[in-house]
Formats: structure tokens, C-alpha cells, sequence
């Protein structure tokens, strides 16, 4: 029996979004293969990178251009193939195990190997001793890992990241960098955000960096962190407040520096 057929590559072309009457995506074109392990993109806020990824998502869709899968047609925000861990977690009104078990029903899985997954997923993220309280009475960090648990149990091709640890001590961060790295050397796809520079220089295979809807550089993370060929990408891994620079620095983007 055959698994799911793959869906990377994903590719991005010419995408923008639209909120409010201004453009909060520009333009945007890049490609994830299924070469690479781990992509971290990274900017200021209000860069746009929550919304870059719910585009790879399907979460919303593109004003204008394209967002093409590799293995034709959009593969939809239930699709086993993928997942995505959002900042604040979305849980369901029922136990740890049960939020669990019902992403695994949605893929058809058989009993024994949902509760195999789930005894696995809750061992993994250190949650198995809160595997029958109800999901909602949880710290914020334990929803987190709760989401991420669930995520990893669904083995998807990519798994997308929305600034997973923003709430997590270093100890639970630790133990979910450990996981993402065991998600992807057993073949998931990353794609991530993350305003830890530390943590994107750990992860990354490659970095994307954003600012003000467009993605100003793609690079390997060795060589971005050497050195981005990017002015932009230069001054905010410095820590400059890049909202106040002048407009100069744009090179010759259609839009005024102001806060984001």
C-alpha cells in the first residue's frame, strides 16, 4: 500500500495580500523543496510572517497571485499532508488524549495506532501525565506542546511553525527543538517563524527574511548568518529598530518607512 502522494515542492508566485485597503503581503515569490529540512523565516513585527504562512496553509487565500503544490491542487487545512502549531493554540473542548485522537480519526487511522500514536505524542512532549485533563485547563505553554503533539502525531509531509516557543520556558523549548529535529530527519518538512535568533541559528537549513510584506532575502542559514547580502537583513541582525531608518535604505520599495 502506497502512502499519500507528496506535495512538495510549494511554491509561491507573485503573491500578494490585501487588509484594510493596504497591501500586507508583496509580491511574494519563493519555492520549499523537500531537499531542505527546516526553513525559519524571520523579521521585525509586522513583517507579515504569521500571514506567509497561513497562505502555505491555505488558511486564507492569495488577493493576487499563486500558491502551487507540487502535487497539484490545494491539499486543504484538513489534508494528513500537512500540518500547522499556531501561536495561541486552537484546541477542542475535550480531554488532552481526545484532541489528540480526533485529528487521527480524521485521517481514518484504526484504534490501535491512534492510541499508539497518542501514548507516543503525549511521552514525546511530556504531556502524558495530563493525558485525561480537559485540554482547556492547561497552561498556555502545555497547550502549546499540546498542539504540537498533536501535529506530530499526524507524521505530516510539512508542518508549519507560528512562533511555537513564544510562550515556552527554556526547558520545554529545548524539548521542542528536540522534536522538530526528530520531525524532520524522519523525512516532515519545517517551516517556521520565530523572533529567536538563537533558535533560528540552531534549525535553519535556510533562512527567509521579511520585512513590510516582502521577503527581502532567501539564503542558506550559514551563509545569512555570516553575512545577508540584504542592507535591511544586515541591520536587524544587528538589533537596529528598522521602522526608523530612512528611506533610503528600501532600495527603492514603493513604501514609506513608518511603525509597523
Amino acid at each position: 500500500m502506497h502512502g499519500p502522494s507528496p506535495i512538495l515542492p510549494l511554491e509561491l508566485r507573485d503573491v500578494s495580500l490585501a487588509a484594510g485597503g493596504k497591501r500586507v503581503i508583496k509580491d511574494l515569490t519563493c519555492t520549499f523543496t523537500a531537499e531542505l529540512a527546516c526553513s525559519v523565516i524571520i523579521g521585525p513585527n509586522g513583517a507579515g510572517k504569521s500571514l506567509f504562512l497561513k497562505l502555505c496553509h491555505g488558511l486564507i487565500a492569495p488577493g493576487t497571485g499563486q500558491v502551487r503544490w507540487g502535487g497539484g491542487g490545494d491539499p486543504g487545512l484538513t489534508d494528513r499532508r500537512q500540518a500547522m502549531v499556531f501561536q495561541r493554540p486552537v484546541l477542542l473542548r475535550r480531554s488532552v488524549a481526545a484532541n489528540i485522537s480526533f485529528a487521527l480519526r480524521l485521517q481514518g487511522l484504526a484504534s490501535a495506532e491512534r492510541h499508539r500514536r497518542i501514548a507516543e505524542a503525549l511521552e514525546k512532549t511530556g504531556l502524558k501525565r495530563l493525558a485525561e485533563q480537559p485540554a482547556r485547563l492547561l497552561s498556555f505553554g502545555e497547550q502549546q506542546r499540546l498542539a504540537l503533539a498533536r501535529a506530530w502525531a499526524l507524521r505530516p509531509q510539512l508542518l508549519l511553525l507560528d512562533e511555537a516557543t513564544a510562550n515556552l520556558d527554556p526547558a520545554a523549548t529545548h524539548l521542542f527543538e528536540d522534536i522538530v529535529r526528530e520531525a524532520a530527519a524522519r523525512g516532515t518538512r519545517v517551516i517556521m517563524t520565530t523572533h529567536d535568533l538563537n533558535q533560528a541559528r540552531r534549525l535553519a537549513d535556510e533562512v527567509l527574511f521579511m520585512h513590510r510584506g516582502r521577503l527581502k532575502e532567501q539564503a542558506p542559514a550559514e551563509a545569512f548568518f555570516a553575512g545577508p547580502r540584504n542592507d535591511l537583513a544586515q541591520a536587524f541582525l544587528r538589533g537596529e529598530l528598522l521602522w526608523w531608518r530612512k528611506r533610503s535604505i528600501y532600495n527603492g520599495d514603493d513604501d514609506r518607512p513608518q511603525l509597523e
